[in-house]
């Protein structure tokens, strides 16, 4: 079977690359917007839904019966929106808020995510849902993509943002963007023993197994 990844730039080939290694027996096909769209987080979302659907409808019509869409600002912001355009399913990556707050003893948690995404409904309604009773807090991390998508992030623009959440009490970082998940690790090597990093490729891969067994 041939399963579609999109996101808007190189950000979600890490989760393209997770998939391969996790289920080699199917296809992936990664797709990413054109560099002159990007960044995703300065844009309307009649805009990114003018961006997506050529993509999208590319990966459909390439043969892929399932398509993830590896990026939180979409999905946070469209997509109902999308599901109602495509027949073929569409995966969401939107950020672990809940798998946080059952994992913080501090009762603190940080959610690192665009703008677009930290400002969307879905995200609100997250919070709702699975975080009452934990402080949430959400360091700027406004410029983070563009600076991975250039490969010129630096510890020190990352110590900016991740040092505060830690003195504030932090347990459980959120990487609430697949572009963040190329730095993972320097962020671990910043947290120490204070707080545990996490991103949704493991379960992003088990939903794609559900949505697979549907298919068969």
């Amino acid at each position: 079977m041939k399963i579609g990844v999109f996101d808007s730039g190189v950000g979600g080939l890490s989760v393209a690359k997770a998939i391969e290694r996790e289920l080699p027996e199917h296809e992936v096909v990664f797709r990413h917007d054109s560099p002159e769209h990007f960044p995703y987080a300065t844009k309307t979302p009649d805009e990114l839904f003018g961006y997506v659907v050529p993509v999208v409808q590319s990966l459909v019509d390439d043969g892929c019966q399932v398509v993830l869409i590896a990026c939180n600002t979409v999905t946070t912001t469209l997509i109902l929106r999308l599901r109602e355009h495509f027949s073929t399913p569409l995966i969401a990556v939107e950020p672990m808020v809940k798998p946080a707050a059952e994992l913080t003893k501090s009762g603190v948690i940080a959610v690192c995510a665009t703008p677009t995404t930290l400002t969307s409904p879905r995200y609100g309604e997250l919070k709702r849902l699975y975080a009452q009773g934990v402080t949430v807090l959400e360091p700027d991390c406004a410029d983070w993509s563009v600076l991975i998508e250039h490969n010129t992030m630096n510890q020190a623009r990352l110590r900016e943002e991740i040092e505060p959440v830690l003195e504030a009490g932090a347990d459980v970082i959120v990487l609430g963007c697949t572009h963040y998940h190329w730095i993972k690790s320097e962020i671990q090597v910043i947290s120490g023993d204070k707080a545990e990093v996490i991103q949704p490729e493991n379960a992003i891969i088990t939903e794609l197994k559900r949505a697979i067994a549907q298919l068969v």
